[in-house]
């Protein structure tokens, strides 16, 4: 797995992350264990959730997401292997439906204090490591809207919308109080985005470390006004939406509406279904199939190669493909075989040590000393998923026979 810095942070995050806003909804608490089990042997050290999440939101389901990743938490004992990203609603009164949501989520100081204290329970952690804005205060384009709708009055703007010097403050007050590590935005614009740096760098207030932005080989808006800010403020991407709604792993194409799939089962998820996105669909499904690729190949290649890009965030309903497929990369692929090598390689030294271990005690014994020395060695400086650990466990082994092997011929042969 690869690890990138999160923006101006010393955090590490793994490439790929776990998304969650299928759990509760798509997936049982089961489902959502087996993922998370899978994606934490692969490598993945980081899980993005949202208090809304579930998706599509609803007051049934509202934050059984962040619920289940608490009690795997809990249940596996892994809270400080884990980087967990959350994030509290924007403004309600954009978006019907919300009002379960303390009344109306919004980003004011009270209600953000509130929220980060609900996700904090629900996750059952002392402190989130990446909390965010979902979406703006104010009313601008998101969500898929590509032109920006100017208000009324900018009097009649001004009154409606909590500032975000207040929403940036409030989220500081979170860190100084040690319930936050750092904090980003997400679905912001590219003035948003340098307001908040100016806000923070004007009042000394903690930098922003990331945005959480669509982007795909069907979205690239990303490049056009934010990627430069990415680079020049160190503000990583954490890219969602990757396979945009599943159209890029190709089962949408010529109007194919698999069972169960996220856009058969809803229609909220129109944002990459029309006539243009098709075609580039069908055009990017033949360069893959032209280089020997999967169309989920080459779109998860595209984000993963973008410098400004530190998290490509994955969400799928089953653990079966894409989900195992993007999840097991080179270095996975890597360490698979190399445990498997190591394995012999123990087997071909050890067992000749134990043969001659009836006439040399002593040297026997010595062996499994340079055994500990190189497992906990290796252990602890390159351990990062169970096929490593299976890799450098056996290769200490017969390391340590190897020893034993050598030092027997050349005192006593």
């Amino acid at each position: 797995m690869i690890y990138r810095a999160l923006g101006n942070t010393d955090i590490q995050v793994s490439l790929i992350t776990l998304g969650t806003m299928t759990y509760g909804e798509q997936n049982s608490q089961s489902d959502a264990f087996e993922q998370m089990d899978y994606a934490y042997e692969q490598g993945v050290n980081c899980f993005d959730v949202a208090e809304m999440y579930p998706i599509p939101p609803n007051e049934s389901t509202y934050g059984d997401s962040e619920v289940m990743v608490g009690n795997w938490l809990k249940s596996r004992g892994l809270r400080d292997k884990i980087v967990v990203s959350t994030k509290i609603a924007g403004n309600g009164q954009l978006h019907s439906g919300f009002k379960y949501i303390r009344g109306g989520p919004r980003l004011s100081a009270e209600q953000i204090k509130r929220a980060v204290d609900a996700s904090l329970k629900r996750l059952q952690t002392d402190v989130i490591d990446l909390y965010q804005l979902h979406w703006p205060e104010r009313r601008t384009n998101f969500f898929g809207q590509l032109g920006y709708e100017y208000p009324e009055s900018r009097h009649a703007e001004s009154e409606d919308a909590y500032s975000l010097e207040e929403s940036m403050s409030a989220m500081a007050d979170l860190v100084v109080a040690g319930k936050v590590r750092c904090v980003g935005v997400s679905n912001e614009s590219p003035w948003g985005l340098m307001e908040a740096c100016r806000i923070t760098d004007k009042y000394q207030l903690p930098r922003i470390a990331s945005i959480q932005n669509p982007y795909n080989l069907l979205n690239r808006t990303f490049e056009i006004g934010l990627a430069e800010i990415s680079y020049r403020e160190r503000i990583s991407l954490l890219a969602y939406s990757p396979l945009a709604f599943g159209i890029l792993t190709g089962k949408y194409r010529q109007g194919a509406r698999p069972a169960n799939a996220r856009l058969t089962l809803y229609n909220r998820f129109s944002r990459y279904n029309n006539e243009n996105a098709q075609r580039a669909t069908d055009s990017y499904y033949e360069l893959a199939q032209a280089h020997g690729l999967s169309l989920t190949e080459l779109s998860m290649a595209f984000v993963n190669r973008q410098p400004f890009v530190a998290i490509n965030i994955i969400c799928s309903s089953t653990i079966s493909h894409p989900f195992s497929y993007t999840l097991l990369s080179l270095p996975s692929l890597f360490s698979f075989f190399f445990s498997f090598f190591s394995f012999f390689l123990f087997f071909l030294f050890f067992f000749l040590s134990f043969f001659l271990f009836f006439f040399f005690f002593f040297f026997f014994f010595f062996s499994f000393f340079f055994f500990f020395f190189f497992f906990f060695f290796f252990f602890f400086f390159f351990f990062s998923s169970f096929f490593f650990f299976l890799s450098f466990f056996f290769l200490s082994l017969s390391l340590s026979s190897f020893f034993f092997f050598f030092f027997f011929f050349l005192f006593f042969l």
